[in-house]
């Protein structure tokens, strides 16, 4: 199995309460997730909090992971930087670091034309590792369109596509105009539409609190067994909506602290959900809870 298929879950990032990086728990819930069924993990992407940690803090979060994966569980960091410059970089510190691939977001500092996209992920492939180019268009504001994908998926090591836009159609799509490149399902709460017309695999956030039950699922709809997968689906599918807000990261940490494992706290800009949404988060997740567990 290519090392970016299956489950690979975007992995949250234990802070202690001075805000500064828990270690341990990074490289615990490492080896937790590949004890229950996950195929990897991505640390420094969005739900990871890459856009406020310090270079020698990044650096160290894939090292850690990279030391705690057990053989064959991948590590697929994030590249998120302002230009093609500084994700190369991280791309190649990935590297030396002993990761298997890397997830990779379009530049963020401004609303890039296609042809900087391009010359963006031209840098990239460049390192050697395989690549997944991230699709974000609401947090990056560029669209990695079909098209767009098509083109980029010509370089050497551009692998997949990991597809948060929320439109099922660009499976299609892809599949039509980039065959080359697999689509793996990036936002939990389309998960079940998106392995049904051909993704290949899951990289979310609900992963971080129940893989047991996430790896169910996703090997259900990966079977096609729609007759078990879909009342499971529909039951869990309100706390996967939440994979899909602005203030996901504090939802999902909060899940994990329900669930009994270590969300803890967010840095700023980020602040806790504010009572109504914690209130209706846990309403959400306390339902989900119940009816996994009913299915074990």
């Amino acid at each position: 199995m290519a090392v970016w298929h299956g489950i690979v879950v975007a992995a949250a990032l234990p802070l202690n309460d001075d805000l500064s990086i828990n270690f341990d728990k990074v490289q615990e819930h490492v080896a937790w997730l590949a004890a229950n069924g996950c195929d990897g993990v991505s640390p420094n992407g969005s739900l990871g909090e890459y856009q406020v940690l310090t270079p020698a803090e990044r650096a160290d979060v894939v090292r850690a992971a990279v030391e705690a994966a057990p053989e064959g569980f991948s590590v697929i960091p994030g590249t998120g930087a302002y230009g093609a410059d500084e994700s190369r970089r991280w791309a190649e510190q990935a590297q030396e670091a002993g990761a298997h691939g890397v997830l990779s977001l379009p530049p963020s500092a401004y609303r890039a034309g296609e042809e900087e996209v391009v010359a963006h992920y031209r840098e990239i492939s460049k390192v050697g590792l395989p690549v997944i180019a991230y699709n974000n268009p609401f947090d990056t504001n560029v669209d990695l369109t079909p098209e767009l994908i098509a083109r980029i998926g010509e370089f050497d090591n551009i692998v997949a596509v990991k597809e948060f836009s929320g439109d099922v159609r660009r499976a299609h799509q892809i599949r039509s105009l980039a065959p080359q490149i697999d689509v793996l399902a990036g936002a939990d709460d389309v998960l079940l539409e998106l392995i049904l017309v051909g993704a290949v695999g899951w990289i979310g956030g609900f992963s971080n609190v129940f893989p047991r039950e996430c790896r169910k699922l996703y090997d259900l709809a990966v079977a096609g067994n729609l007759a078990e997968a879909l009342p499971l689906y529909r039951q869990v599918h309100d706390a996967f909506a939440w994979d899909s807000r602005h203030t996901f990261i504090q939802a999902i940490k909060l899940a994990m602290d329900m669930a009994g494992r270590y969300g803890g706290p967010v840095r700023l800009p980020r602040l806790p959900l504010d009572p109504e949404s914690e209130a209706r988060a846990r309403k959400d997740f306390e339902q989900a809870f119940a009816a996994l567990s009913a299915t074990n």
